[in-house]
């Protein structure tokens, strides 16, 4: 296959979901797609280091150091000059204003660590999510993977993946759980699905 998306993944911290998602590419799970960029909005994130012993080019864009136009510039010069097809968010903190994910129509893609519409919105992030899901006691939680818009906490639902609640949880533990079970299983499908339908596009334009 020649033609490929190219894929940025943003990310802000350790990089565990980056570090799947490029297992699956080396795997050959995601044959239509190809990342070709990590960008992080933290100086010495750890999953710069991942990308980099993956082959994969990494920059820090430090959002402590900018305003969100400037922040946000320096982001789009950097897509720019990697032709970047497609954005994953992936454990990336910082918020993106509607204008710049209007230019990105249908091509941002987020996971939320919940089964969507459950445990989403303002301040449902990180361990708040499964603190949360413990306090209500349900039995089921999850991850989606969804596509982001102009609309806040919006975009299309693409995939979700049920995981169990077990007796005993922890936040903790929770999240390693629908970690393991849902957002490393499901990125890489979102990745390949989203890839192939750009690839068809680009094709059908040649």
């Amino acid at each position: 296959m020649l033609t490929k998306a190219r894929i940025a993944v943003l990310v802000s911290g350790g990089g565990t979901n980056l570090e799947h998602l490029l297992l699956a590419q080396e795997a050959g799970r995601i044959p239509h797609g190809q990342i070709v960029l990590v960008l992080s909005s933290a100086e010495g994130a750890f999953a710069l280091e991942r990308a980099r012993r993956h082959g994969v080019p990494a920059r820090a864009v430090p959002r402590r150091a900018m305003d969100q136009a400037a922040f946000e510039a320096a982001l789009s010069r950097e897509l720019a000059e990697h032709q970047v097809d497609l954005i994953i968010l992936a454990g990336f903190l910082s918020i993106l204003s509607e204008p710049f994910v209007a230019q990105w129509p249908d091509r941002i893609v987020n996971v939320h660590p919940s089964l969507i519409p459950s445990f989403c919105g303002k301040g449902y992030y990180g361990l708040n999510v499964h603190e949360a899901a413990l306090r209500r006691g349900v039995k089921v939680t999850g991850a989606t993977v969804h596509l982001v818009n102009e609309i806040p906490d919006g975009g299309r639902i693409l995939l979700q993946k049920a995981v169990e609640v077990l007796p005993g949880d922890t936040p903790e533990t929770l999240q390693r759980r629908v970690m393991e079970q849902a957002e490393w299983v499901l990125l890489p499908q979102a990745a390949e699905q989203l890839s192939a339908k750009i690839v068809e596009e680009k094709e059908a334009l040649s």
